[in-house]
């Protein structure tokens, strides 16, 4: 934990998709390692001229050295954050539900795709950059060949989400190849925890707390590799910090595929609801199993997840009780 504090201490960093889910658990412990943070935020998340309204960086928003408020695939946010120089520039800006893809797959190209072209062109431009930190997905992969998914797996997306997430993977992976830019591509599993707005563990967890029941689409028998947040967060870390990072494509997760039918019997258990659980109608472009193989980042990074999905779920479920609506 301290050589991993020394690794951020002091350092400017930048983070895009700096206010979602993940990227504001990342800011929230960049800042307490030390790191100098500055945002980028969607234009949407401004109002006024006065200032700036975070959803979930609010609480930290004096600690922040700079709110840039882009849209990650325009001229603005490039030269905005080559203005600011980071050493580091961690890069989570994304459309990232997959179904909105169906209908837009324009715009979540235009996010996904041109937003990390920008990012690239942007680290081109700033000197004395250590590191450019880019997210790709496990959707990349489609579904799994093999019990567990390693870096060497076809990538076969499903979606037009997961194509442009593997675009933009193998974007990065070129300007590091063509520019030399200090590139690391990392790939998370599903990640779940507080503040995530969609997704099937918080759509689950809202249900069973209200007493609705639980919606497993198809057969539920689709399967997941589920990781709570905390752990990703110290992956995007050593991803953004740990040398032997520069130049690779490495995967996040636990090892452990669990099937949504199972899953929603665990929160039902965990949550203590009388909740039933019913099945709907099998969902567009699904993936049947993603289950992750993160031996090469635990060889390579010394990384390895520390948290169970009973007591990430535990967790989970205790902040949603805590911030329910009254």
């Amino acid at each position: 934990m301290e050589q991993q504090a020394r690794a951020w201490r002091g350092r400017r960093v930048l983070v895009t998709g700096a206010d979602g889910f993940l990227g504001s658990h990342l800011v929230e412990r960049l800042l307490e390692r030390g790191a100098t943070v500055a945002v980028l935020v969607r234009p949407s998340s401004v109002v006024g001229t006065a200032g700036h309204a975070l959803r979930n960086l609010a609480p930290v928003q004096a600690s922040l050295d700079e709110i840039i408020a882009a849209d990650v695939a325009g001229s603005d946010a490039v030269e905005a954050m080559v203005a600011w120089a980071p050493e580091r520039l961690l890069h989570l800006a994304a459309d990232a539900y997959v179904e909105r893809s169906f209908t837009h797959p324009a715009e979540v190209l235009r996010t996904n795709l041109d937003g990390t072209l920008r990012v690239l062109e942007a680290a081109r431009r700033i000197p004395g950059l250590e590191r450019v930190l880019v997210t790709s997905s496990s959707e990349i992969y489609g579904d799994a060949l093999t019990p567990a998914i390693d870096e060497q797996h076809p990538l076969a997306p499903t979606s037009p989400y997961a194509a442009s997430k593997v675009a933009a993977d193998r974007l990065a992976y070129a300007y590091h190849r063509t520019h030399g830019l200090p590139v690391a591509i990392i790939r998370p599993f599903n990640t779940f925890g507080p503040r995530h707005p969609y997704d099937v563990i918080p759509k689950l967890i809202a249900r069973a707390l209200a007493g609705e029941p639980l919606v497993v689409y198809g057969s539920g028998e689709q399967s997941r590799d589920f990781s709570y947040v905390d752990d990703m967060v110290e992956a995007f870390l050593v991803m953004g910090s740990h040398p032997e990072a520069i130049g690779r494509a490495l995967n996040f997760g636990t090892g452990v595929a669990t099937s949504i039918r199972e899953l929603a019997g665990r929160i039902v258990a965990i949550s203590g609801s009388s909740s039933p659980i019913v099945h709907g109608p099998p969902r567009a472009a699904e993936v049947r199993r993603l289950c992750c193989d993160h031996g090469l980042a635990t060889r390579l990074l010394g990384w390895r997840p520390r948290v169970t999905l009973d007591d990430g779920l535990a967790r989970n479920l205790a902040w949603a009780r805590e911030h329910a609506a009254p």
